[in-house]
């Protein structure tokens, strides 16, 4: 806020981040993980800095006001692989109503050939210098848990159009929130490909308001999957919202409670037998694309745990996918235990699988 010259200023608040200007115009800044504080806004412009690492729903509930008021938005950051930041990067590119451009460091000079040398040498990765210096897309983004993967399934064909199968049932997959988002993953399982058509997401609502979105969908369902805090009974109802949920046509199975990085791994190793429907599941797959490692600040270095933001609900619900489909196979492939039944007059014995 001290970059504004004193005469055009005519009052700060420090608290909001929001500058008035002598002009009646005024600046504030704003994070995109907080939604409700960019609603609370009608903006004649926008800067949305380092796009591709911010909630891509921060444009969407932007972008209406902005038309309305005939404003402008710039987006300016950095490649993080082929998330939502390369999607707009490619629409504008491709619309003459925007303007697209990619700088690398052999446009600004901002660094000469011996500083990248410099860094290779030091040990920079060669992927890394190609995303941080020379805008590529190619990569995927630093410490990103699936980045490889998303890769290899768009690489494969397998990020595509994927039709329901009206005669296979629907199985929906959550990760369940109510000031945080709700996100629903449903897959079709057909041999050993996982048909994941469709992806729903949203924020404050409760789980009427969920129930409402299966029924207007098309699909049958044939199980509907939660992680283990459904069973959590609340202090005020008295009631689990697996309870809840029963109550609104909605028959949880509960998946196992594994540690979140046997679930990641799972998730790594469903991903190869993955199809995903490009439209249907975009928000998820960005949310795939952009779930990454917390980093150290001081320390410089990755932390043990995931980065909790925007990303995480849909990355969570598809980790409770695959630790579902991996405890479902496991207990597919237990052998028969052996029940003998007698009949004392017949003697005859029935073979039962338990």
């Amino acid at each position: 806020m001290a970059h504004f010259p004193r005469e055009v200023v005519k009052s700060k608040n420090e608290t909001e981040l929001r500058v008035e200007l002598v002009n009646g115009s005024a600046v504030q800044l704003i994070g995109s993980d907080n939604i409700d504080g960019v609603l609370g806004t009608n903006p004649l412009g926008c800067v949305f800095s380092e796009y591709a690492l911010q909630d891509p729903k921060a444009w969407d509930y932007m972008r209406p006001i902005l038309r309305e008021n005939g404003g402008w938005a710039v987006f300016n950051y950095t490649p993080r692989g082929k998330n939502h930041g390369f999607t707009l990067y490619q629409m504008a590119r491709a619309n003459p109503e925007w303007f697209a451009e990619v700088l690398t460091v052999a446009d600004t000079n901002a660094l000469t050939p011996e500083d990248i040398e410099a860094e290779r040498r030091e040990g920079m990765s060669e992927e890394l210098i190609a995303q941080e210096f020379y805008c590529s897309f190619e990569g995927v983004q630093f410490g990103s848990y699936y980045g490889k993967q998303l890769k290899q399934a768009e690489d494969d064909g397998r990020i595509t159009r994927v039709a329901y199968e009206p005669n296979i049932g629907v199985e929906t997959w959550w990760d369940l929130g109510v000031g945080d988002s709700n996100a629903i993953w449903f897959t079709q399982s057909i041999g050993r490909e996982i048909r994941v058509i469709d992806y729903y997401e949203n924020s404050g609502e409760g789980l009427p308001h969920y129930a409402k979105k299966l029924q207007e969908r098309p699909y049958v369902y044939s199980t509907h999957n939660a992680p283990h805090d459904i069973e959590v009974r609340e202090f005020t109802s008295g009631r689990s919202r697996i309870e809840t949920a029963l109550s609104l046509g909605i028959k949880f199975q509960v998946v196992p409670n594994v540690p979140i990085e046997d679930g990641i791994e799972a998730a790594r190793s469903l991903l190869s037998r993955c199809w995903f429907d490009r439209e249907r599941c975009a928000r998820g797959l960005d949310a795939l694309a952009s779930y990454h490692k917390a980093f150290d600040d001081k320390l410089k270095t990755w932390r043990s745990h995931p980065q909790h933001d925007w990303a995480s609900h849909g990355a969570d619900a598809f980790r409770y996918l695959a630790v579902g489909h991996r405890t479902a196979k496991a207990q597919s492939e237990e052998p028969a235990i052996e029940v003998r039944h007698y009949e004392p007059e017949a003697a005859q014995v029935e073979w039962l699988r338990v």
